[in-house]
Order: C-alpha cells, then structure tokens, then sequence
C-alpha cells in the first residue's frame, strides 16, 4: 500500500481517487478551491466516443481565423505574447494536419469506449445514480457544407466501429415529436451518452469521503520540492504534504503547478459558458450539438443547460456576454420554439477547459520526476474521459499493464 497525493479534485483527479483508493491505497486529494463550481460540475455532461477528431485538425486553422473577428463567434484565440501562448500555437499549427487526425482516431476511440464502459459499471454501484442515459447525442446542422463534413465523419466512426447514422428530418422529428426542427438533417451518435455532472461529482466525494480518501479543499499549492528525480515534498502555504507518489491533475493549473517542479506541461485554458433554464414539458429527451454554431444542449435534471464557445486566453474572471448572446441567438435558429433568455450575469457559468495544442490528453509517468503520474488537458471532454483516465493513472501507478495502449497520451510525447 502506497501513500499517494492527488493535486487537483475536478472529475479527473477524482476519478484517479476513485480507482487508487480500491486498489488499497491511501489516497490525498487536494484543491485550490471548495470543490463545489469547477470545470466538471458546469459541463454539457455529455460522454462523446463520437468525438475522435481532435481539436488540432486542419479546418481549424481556417475557421478560427475568421471567428477571431466576430464577437459571438464559438472559438476565439487572444493574442498574447506570454502565458504559453507562442509555444502552445506553433505546436498547435504542426499538428493541425490529416495526419495527425488520423493518427488519433484509434486512441481517443479506444480512451472514449474504455471511459463509456466504466460509467455504466460505476452506475451499477449502490448509491451511484448520476442520471446516465444512453440514447445518443443528435448533431443538427442547416447548411450543405455541415451536412457533408458530418457525413464524412459518420462515414469513419462506422469505419472505426462506432454506432452513428445519418438521419433526415422526418426521422429527427420522429425521435422527439415535441420539438419544432429548422434543419437539414442530423447525425445520430448513437454510440455516446451523456449524465447530470453536478450529481455525478457529489456522489463520487461522498464516496470517496466515506472510503477514507481525505480530502482538503481551499489548500493551494505554493511550493513543491524535488530531490534527484523524485518529488520529496508539496507545500500548501505552511502545510507540508509528504507521499510516495504523487498525480498532477490541476486542469488548467496544472502547467503553473508543474513549473514548481521545473516541468513544462504545455497547455492553455479554454475558457466556456454555459446556463441553465427550466424546461417542465421535457420537450428535449435526446441531447443535441448544433454544428454550425458549436452550441451543445442537454436536458438534465428537469432542467436544460445550454453551453459553448472556447476562449484560448489567460485564466481570467471575465464574462464575455456576447459569447453567451451568441449561444442564445443560436438556438432557436435550429429549434424554433426553444427561446432561451439571455441570463443575468450572476446565472452565467464558466469553466476553464485544459487544452494540449495537438488535442490529446496528457496520461502518464514523468520522464524527469519518477514518482509523479501526469493526467492533464482532456480539453472539452474531461468529464467524458475522467473513469478511463483515471483507471490508466492507477494501473500505471502499480505498474500493471495499461487497459489500452497510452503511448499517444504519454506528456513526453
């Protein structure tokens, strides 16, 4: 039995938690925060196999560049010369190629179906009802262009052995009669689900709590301590916290964390809204992905949470409300008869997605720091990849093999 401290309690260092603590071990967990609003609690809460084409791909580049010239636009990049910025871009223009999206289909194929498996496992659990429903996500789109690009994409998910059709209008409608369509048509990601994540993460605490894991809220990390190629010690202010092995999973503050140990985990936040509205005639049952737009919509919890947009810029405290205005003037665009308000400031959330420029995850040991597991910058798809992610951090703690292949997760990559 190993003492292990976990820096970082979003949905990935947690699930780290989760999977370590069964193992025997005596598990830490701590967090800058109270751990009741981070980035796992405000998300679309969907689970995305679907999504195997990275963020880094070579449409991107184009697109972005207009988007950077509207002000509601989904994706935006501030131009800044510090924060990691210019080495963060330079990587993510030579990984944006067809290459590199076909090398990544097969590992974020295998790390999506590996984390879908583990959610349905964990909702068998006594007491772990987080709302997981299985019906799919429905990708709308209006135009030509949308229309063929989400065909060539179902085209490769059947290919990679993925359940996605193409369906008409007749056949969306067919599948919620109560909502009123303005579309061409959709894809059907019949292979992803999606779950309430604000129960999901007070239900895995309450476990973890209860299992014995300890964990310390509003501790930030001040200092870390090396020795040779070991972490020897973290330093939370005066609190001095000593382990045997030690898991970076900070989210967005993880490169600023890794910088104390003389690591350099490239990564930039992207920051992204959401809101909820009540919906009591439940009109929406199947989630949706408007794809013009890059709006996501789930109903949750007799609720419907609306979110997007991706802000590459510093972390900042900043509501950009014509992003949010941007995702409410979508909406009925494609749903004539969903017409959500555009929130009051206060209802606004935002979270800061970990970005790595080639759009991978960063899953494994440390080259330089022998006892540090790094588990970091899953983007917008965190919380779809937190039980794989967090089941690959304790077979590579113990040295087990890998449920899957990590070579192209490894952060020496």
């Amino acid at each position: 039995m190993a003492e292990i401290l976990i820096i970082g309690a979003g949905i990935i260092g947690l699930s780290s938690a989760y999977y370590l603590s069964k193992q025997g071990h005596q598990i830490t967990v701590i967090d800058k925060g109270d751990i009741s609003d981070n980035c796992s609690f405000g998300n679309a809460g969907m689970i995305v196999p679907s999504h195997f084409v990275p963020l880094a791909a070579p449409g991107m580049i184009r697109q972005g560049i207009r988007w950077m010239f509207d002000s509601k636009s989904p994706f935006y990049v501030k131009p800044a010369l510090g924060g990691g910025l210019p080495a963060w871009g330079i990587r993510f223009l030579k990984k944006s190629t067809q290459r590199h999206v076909a090398e990544s289909a097969v590992p974020l194929r295998d790390l999506s179906l590996l984390s879908r498996k583990l959610f349905e496992d964990l909702a068998k659990e006594p007491g772990f009802d987080f709302g997981l429903t299985k019906n799919g996500i429905l990708a709308f789109y209006k135009t030509d262009k949308a229309a063929e690009e989400e065909a060539h994409l179902a085209k490769r998910a059947v290919e990679l052995g993925l359940d996605m059709a193409v369906l008409s209008v007749a056949e969306c409608k067919a599948l919620q009669p109560m909502l009123k369509l303005d579309v061409l048509g959709a894809v059907h990601y019949r292979c992803d689900a999606h779950l309430y994540p604000v129960k999901l993460m007070q239900t895995l605490l309450q476990y973890l709590e209860k299992q014995g894991v300890k964990i310390v809220r509003d501790h930030e990390v001040t200092r870390i301590d090396t020795a040779g190629y070991q972490i020897s010690a973290v330093h939370t202010g005066e609190l001095v916290w000593k382990a045997d092995q030690y898991v970076l999973a900070a989210g967005s503050w993880s490169p600023a964390v890794a910088r104390m140990m003389g690591l350099n985990v490239l990564l930039m936040p992207g920051k992204g809204y959401s809101f909820m509205e009540d919906e009591p005639a439940r009109r929406m049952t199947i989630p949706a992905l408007l794809c013009e737009a890059r709006v996501a919509i789930t109903p949750m919890n007799g609720q419907i949470r609306y979110g997007g947009t991706m802000e590459i810029a510093k972390i900042n405290s900043k509501v950009n409300m014509n992003r949010v205005k941007g995702i409410v003037e979508s909406v009925p665009e494609y749903f004539p008869d969903l017409k959500p308000e555009l929130p009051v400031l206060k209802d606004v959330w935002y979270g800061f997605r970990p970005s790595s420029p080639d759009g991978l995850p960063y899953i494994g040991r440390s080259a330089k720091l022998h006892n540090l597991v790094v588990a970091a910058g899953h983007g917008m798809m965190g919380l779809s990849l937190g039980p794989a992610t967090g089941l690959l951090v304790s077979q590579i703690m113990t040295g087990q093999k890998t449920e899957i292949d990590i070579q192209a997760f490894l952060p020496s990559r």
